[in-house]
């Protein structure tokens, strides 16, 4: 059987320049797209030995006939090139984006002999300036209203503009002074496209200045007495202010940044971006990326980065969780965009290490965490989703029946100490957290061990508790009633132990598997070959759901036990009370620290002094 695939090139073929390479299948079709530095170094990792490669990497390179490559002159050009057949060919391998939305923008058509402002989700209207993404139309169409009353510029589409040149009677704006009316020649086209270019300016991010100016022309037109033009600079004042205040300060006025924060698993990413202008946030996008290949999050950057200025200006600083190994061709790219797009100014990626920007790009990361696990839910918590997993899984592991009730279970130590175990319940693909149950193992060597105790405690009595509950509502039930489907978190190893506890038990007709997480396959018990669910399904993201649910329940009480140790550790010591263990901890952090603490030190501490700080040291380290 051969180790590799029958297309792989010759030693000595593959060119070793920067280049953009395409693996297709046999009707032709490009199934990935990828770029790198050396072809040869980077093709090689494909046709290493199948058994070596990454599970889904071995997938596409089998699904693929044949590689060809393209040699270009730069890592840029290479980047640019990449861009452009992953737009052209939609590769399945390559990530893919579930932004289904259309969000909505405010355009200002200056190239137009009239400019109009309008909202619209249209991002291909030629000549026309663009700012937003917005979440809410209802927000933009606020912020609009109020612009309107510093800036009255044409918001009317082209028939009511036409009509109104035509009858010589400008619209309910003119008359009401959102509008100059230059269709009935109040003012010059020229003077109208001068306060068009001025909102355009003042929503690029030039607000202090327009402020500025309106307070200078409200205080110089009351001290001449001008109390007419003072009222109307101190509308136009405050509804700037109030359009304004619709928008959260959060960095200097000076500022315009786009800040990306990504959160990721094995399937799938959620990104989210603040848009930060003139130090305000001025919109925000949120998408899903589904992972086909394993890509980590500097690869994510890149690919984000690429696929989130499609239709948008790049602003001249973008902050990221991490910078990409191409981060200096990215940022040409970027700045080759944005100057396509009449701005001036280059591009530069960085990720954000302290004060404000950081604080910022954390809030983006959790905005980004939380929409991930907001995605999953609602996939698994869907009607139909959840029927199709359930008879999905039943087909993948040839169970007679689709397994309605699911046990899933995790183990979680800290260096062998503190040594526990979960179990959590899914029902109809639902989690059932009143019959979540957590185990605490005395002692183990391994996982594996772990795995086995905690099953053999499960199963030790599992029909006579089946029973015992049918027969007695009333009687403490330690276990509903049998699971259709074991789950653990591991592979062969996990499932080879839980396997022994069942049959030790004498268990049968429950199906077992166990989930490996650095491939996401399914693994059962006496298979030397793992079940490969397809990506993106919903049977995976169940399985993922389950097994991460048992993961976190397992962590959190291992948290609690070793929060209870550390304690109980300084409980033990005379003269310790709450208070003192407080102070403690809040000084030192645990208790190694407190342990590797000189004494005069711990004498240090508010309330110990030196015969105490003295015991404390002593007990510690016996």
């Amino acid at each position: 059987m051969s180790t590799t695939v029958h297309y792989r090139p010759r030693a000595g073929e593959i060119p070793t320049d920067p280049g953009v390479y395409r693996f297709r299948d046999e009707t032709g079709r490009v199934l990935y797209v990828g770029k790198a530095n050396s072809l040869r170094a980077r093709l090689s990792n494909y046709f290493a030995p199948l058994p070596s490669l990454h599970e889904r990497t071995r997938r596409m390179v089998l699904s693929a006939d044949s590689v060809e490559w393209t040699v270009v002159g730069s890592e840029f050009e290479a980047l640019q090139l990449e861009y452009t057949w992953i737009k052209e060919y939609d590769p399945p391998f390559n990530v893919k984006f579930r932004d289904d939305k259309t969000y909505p923008y405010l355009a200002i058509t200056l190239g137009d002999p009239v400019p109009r402002v309008f909202i619209t989700r249209n991002r291909k209207l030629t000549g026309a300036r663009y700012f937003g993404p917005y979440t809410k139309v209802w927000a933009i169409r606020e912020t609009v209203d109020q612009m309107l009353k510093a800036f009255p510029m044409r918001s009317c589409t082209d028939s009511t503009y036409k009509r109104a040149e035509q009858t010589g009677r400008p619209c309910l704006l003119g008359d009401i002074g959102k509008c100059v009316a230059p269709c009935v020649k109040r003012v010059t086209k020229e003077e109208h496209k001068s306060v068009a270019l001025d909102f355009a300016s003042f929503m690029g991010g030039n607000d202090s200045r327009y402020l500025a100016d309106l307070t200078a022309k409200m205080k110089a037109a009351a001290a001449s007495t001008d109390y007419e033009s003072a009222a109307k600079y101190r509308d136009q004042l405050g509804a700037l202010e109030g359009a304004l205040s619709k928008s959260t300060i959060v960095l200097h006025d000076d500022v315009d940044v786009d800040i990306f924060g990504i959160a990721h698993d094995e399937l799938a990413a959620a990104v989210q971006q603040f848009i930060v202008r003139g130090g305000r946030i001025r919109g925000v996008r949120g998408w899903v990326v589904d992972k086909e290949l394993d890509l980590d999050l500097g690869s994510l950057v890149d690919t984000v980065l690429q696929n989130a200025y499609d239709d948008a200006t790049p602003p001249r600083e973008i902050l990221v969780p991490e910078l990409p190994s191409d981060a200096t061709a990215l940022e040409s790219l970027l700045t080759g965009i944005r100057a396509s797009r009449g701005s001036t100014g280059r591009v530069g990626l960085h990720t954000a290490q302290r004060g404000d920007k950081a604080a910022l790009a954390l809030t983006v990361r959790t905005n980004a965490h939380n929409a991930l696990v907001l995605y999953k839910s609602r996939r698994s918590g869907d009607f139909v989703a959840r029927s199709k997993a359930l008879a999905d899984i039943q087909a993948a592991l040839g169970m007679p029946d689709a397994p309605l009730r699911m046990e899933c279970y995790d183990v979680s130590h800290l260096s062998g100490t503190n040594i526990v175990a979960s179990m959590v319940v899914f029902e109809d693909g639902l989690p059932k957290k009143d019959q979540y149950r957590r185990f605490s193992i005395p002692e183990s060597t391994d996982d594996t061990q772990s795995i086995y105790l905690t099953l053999a405690r499960r199963v030790a009595n599992i029909d006579q508790e089946t029973t015992r509950a049918a027969d007695d509502d009333t009687a403490t039930k330690k276990f509903a009633y049998r699971p259709n489907l074991l789950i653990v978190d591991g592979g062969q190893p996990q499932v080879a132990a839980a396997k022994r506890a069942l049959d030790e038990a004498g268990v049968t007709g429950i199906q077992l598997c166990g989930i490996a997480k650095r491939l996401e396959e399914i693994w059962l018990p006496d298979s030397d070959y793992p079940v490969i669910l397809p990506r993106n399904s919903d049977a995976l993201f169940l399985f993922q759901r389950i097994r991460d649910e048992a993961h976190r329940f397992a962590i959190t009480y291992q948290r609690q036990k070793r929060k209870k140790d550390v304690s109980s550790a300084l409980e033990d010591i005379p003269g310790l009370g709450p208070a003192r263990i407080r102070e403690l901890l809040r000084q030192f952090g645990s208790v190694r620290q407190i342990k590797a603490a000189d004494p005069a030190a711990i004498a240090g501490v508010k309330g110990i002094g030196a015969a105490l700080a003295a015991a404390i040291s002593a007990a510690l380290r016996e």
